[in-house]
């Protein structure tokens, strides 16, 4: 068995009377709002957790398909098509570089 929420807490009659009379004194009219959007948020978390248990649960349909690795390829040289060309060969040395 469990107790109920406010018992785990320690909370009586009238303390909860108190929290829902604070409630209503602070949110007035926005509390039904507010109720409402506390209830979507608690069945998304409770879809989102019944999600998450069926897939541990559940063994999986079809077994996973292993991954082959590519073959390796020999390495190829990649050899230029032409002569690369230094044009400031004649350039004295203590000259700044071009730019």
């Amino acid at each position: 068995m469990s107790a109920p929420l406010f018992a785990m807490f320690g909370l009586g009659g009238q303390e909860l009377l108190l929290l829902a009379l604070l409630g209503v004194l602070l949110f007035g009219r926005r509390l039904p709002d507010i109720g409402r959007s506390l209830g979507k948020t608690v069945v998304e978390v409770k879809k989102g957790l019944k999600g998450i248990e069926d897939e541990v649960s559940e063994p999986s349909a079809a077994p996973r398909q292993s991954i082959e690795p590519e073959a390796i390829k020999a390495p190829t040289r990649v050899t230029p098509s032409t002569k690369p060309t230094f044009e400031d060969a004649s350039a004295p040395t203590n000259a700044p570089p071009k730019v």
